[in-house]
């Protein structure tokens, strides 16, 4: 007789989706946790962090006939295992294998942000000029580019953090 194992979602506390995952680790279950470094605005300056992918969620891999599940509600950090009609949600085997497959050697989820060129149409989503739409110029340093906006009739060209502009 062969151990089918599934994975399942868990709904953890907020922000602490690590520390549920090696609790039930150390329990001995196995967890997978998928994280992602992306930048935050704080003080006006903007750093990287590392958090989760699925905020608040990680997926655990379980057998409905081998594995005692009753200790899961109580791990600290859990909040509760995702049910829908009273059965616990499986998540597809293929979702886990190409979040898996996305990592980059790091572990981290690759999340490819498309380069910006001379001529593509930007829309400005923080600071002075939030709503306003321009034409990405060129890089002006690391972290800086100059976008053509165009004001009362007139093209003119200001400087604004690459990380205030989507493509639009």
């Amino acid at each position: 007789m062969s151990d089918q194992r599934s994975w399942y979602l868990i709904h953890t506390k907020p922000r602490v989706e690590k520390q549920a995952g090696e609790n039930l680790n150390r329990q001995g279950y196995e967890t997978y946790l998928p994280m992602v470094k992306t930048r935050r605005r704080r003080n006006s300056r903007y750093i990287q962090i590392v958090e989760a992918f699925f905020p608040r969620y990680l997926f655990i891999s379980l057998s409905s006939k081998t594995d005692n599940w009753a200790p899961i509600r109580s791990t600290l950090g859990v909040s509760r295992l995702i049910q829908f009609g009273g059965i616990p949600a499986i998540a597809p085997v293929e979702l886990i294998s190409l979040l898996k497959s996305n990592e980059n050697d790091l572990g981290f989820q690759e999340t490819e942000k498309k380069e910006m060129k001379t001529g593509d149409k930007v829309t400005i989503i923080d600071g002075p000029f939030s709503g306003y739409s321009g034409i990405y110029n060129k890089k002006k340093s690391t972290e800086r580019v100059t976008i053509l906006l165009d004001i009362v009739g007139k093209q003119s060209e200001v400087s604004i953090s690459e990380h205030d502009l989507l493509l639009a």
